[in-house]
């Protein structure tokens, strides 16, 4: 996503809602919308947020009022949720395109979350077997993506590609919410 925005592609970029504390390098309304527990728990109740779940002991959700803004700007909408969410989004709007972006492997995937730092052993252990459980449900997207390790733009390429393809479709998905 952070490489979307440095390449200055015409995207509008919706940021997720979470109730959890910034981490150093992290900015309110950039990042992330961060919120107290209580906050987003209201969001919920007054149907505020297109998805929601509870991720890791943390809720994260997608903002509806975004989602129109980005929709009405009438730029492509990213959007950046995990397996439950894309499920979620897939069912309100079926035409949603959907990519799954992965690690090469489960190593890799692995290191990188040792190497961020800020989660313990039993944190990573429990992201890795989420990994292989979202790995499953891979077939419930329309692309994939594999992130390489230095990289990146490779991947972002990837994605810019999808994007553009998706534009010359003869059957273009025209997205309602």
């Amino acid at each position: 996503m952070e490489r979307l925005k440095e390449r200055r592609c015409p995207f509008y970029f919706v940021v997720t809602v979470t109730d959890r504390p910034p981490r150093a390098n992290e900015e309110d309304g950039k990042d992330y919308f961060f919120v107290s527990t209580a906050e987003f728990q209201r969001m919920i109740e007054q149907g505020e947020l297109l998805e929601h779940a509870v991720v890791y002991g943390q809720y994260k959700g997608i903002p509806k009022q975004q989602v129109r803004e980005a929709m009405a700007s009438g730029k492509d909408v990213v959007m950046r949720v995990d397996v439950q969410g894309a499920a979620t989004v897939r069912a309100i709007v079926p035409q949603a395109v959907l990519i799954f972006l992965t690690a090469p492997s489960e190593e890799e995937l692995e290191r990188r979350l040792r190497a961020r730092g800020g989660d313990s052993p039993e944190q990573v252990r429990r992201r890795m077997v989420t990994a292989r459980e979202e790995m499953q449900r891979l077939p419930e997207f329309d692309y994939t993506v594999v992130n390489r390790d230095q990289e990146l733009d490779c991947a972002v390429d990837d994605v810019l590609a999808i994007i553009t393809a998706e534009h010359c479709r003869v059957d273009h998905r025209e997205v309602r919410l």
